[in-house]
């Protein structure tokens, strides 16, 4: 078995479970897809619970010290948060998935154009591409509608399939060369997820296949290159922040609040650095 063959086998369930959700989300009332979303939102939250109790975690705590473990996962989430604040860590993940939305909108604008030339009345080019995803062209109300959900898509998706103790513990194993049964595991939990993302959120969750890549890639690819990179205090600190931050996306699941989950993302890599900073003070 190859180095990335994890991320590929994730990549590839992604992109499966979106394209099935699509063709069932067209056959779901409304109200089924509104259960569905707040049942994905109650999921996410115990997968945060679970993720989050790793802060209790005897290793962590011989680590650092019995009363240090939830501050460290406070200060990760503090630093974190004025660093992903300052970088617009949010608004640049919007961003981007607007900016694939428009780069696939095009692509299909182009295909339509190819197969109606010369049509002028609206029902080509990129307005025919706005009329699949919400009945009028990129201007009117329901477009405008399209386009924050494919984002809205796009985000909660990749903060969901990238955020998460699976992401970084099945990332190093597979580029350890330890196997790809946690990333198995997790590609099968984002197939069926991406199935109840997209009947609800739409095609914006397939492109979220793109932040799988590069997220779960560099990481394995990082642990191939460079060992055994985090000891096992560090890497519960990671899991602890992140199960932290995923209680922030079942937030924006549930409809509770929209906490900027993408401008705490630095948290995770905040966390390993105080472990460290009062692992060496002790």
């Amino acid at each position: 078995m190859f180095r990335g063959a994890g991320t590929a086998l994730n990549v590839a369930t992604v992109l499966a479970g979106s394209g099935l959700g699509l063709l069932l989300g067209q056959r779901l009332p409304a109200r089924t897809r509104s259960v569905v979303t707040d049942g994905l939102g109650l999921v996410t939250l115990m997968i945060a619970a679970l993720s989050t109790a790793s802060v209790v975690d005897p290793r962590l705590s011989r680590a650092v010290g019995t009363s240090a473990p939830v501050l460290i996962v406070l200060g990760a989430v503090l630093i974190g948060g004025i660093i992903g604040s300052l970088l617009r860590v949010e608004d640049r993940l919007e961003g981007f998935g607007d900016a694939l939305r428009r780069w696939l909108v095009g692509r299909r604008g182009t295909s339509a154009r190819r197969r109606d030339v010369g049509g002028t009345d609206g029902t080509d080019g990129t307005g025919g591409a706005d009329g699949a995803d919400g009945g009028d062209g990129p201007d009117g109300v329901r477009g405008l509608s399209a386009h924050h959900r494919f984002v809205e898509g796009f985000v909660t998706a990749s903060l969901v399939f990238c955020v998460g103790p699976l992401t970084i513990l099945g990332s190093l194993d597979d580029g350890l060369g330890r196997g790809i049964d946690k990333l198995a595991l997790k590609a099968t939990l984002d197939g069926f997820a991406a199935i109840a993302f997209a009947a609800t959120l739409g095609w914006g969750v397939a492109a979220s296949a793109v932040a799988v890549l590069v997220v779960q890639g560099t990481l394995t690819a990082l642990a191939a290159l460079l060992g055994d990179l985090l000891p096992e205090a560090h890497l519960l600190a990671v899991t602890a922040t992140g199960g932290l931050l995923l209680v922030g996306v079942a937030f924006r699941l549930l409809g509770i609040k929209q906490v900027p989950v993408g401008d705490l993302l630095p948290a995770l890599f905040v966390a390993p650095v105080l472990v460290e900073i009062v692992a060496a003070a002790r």
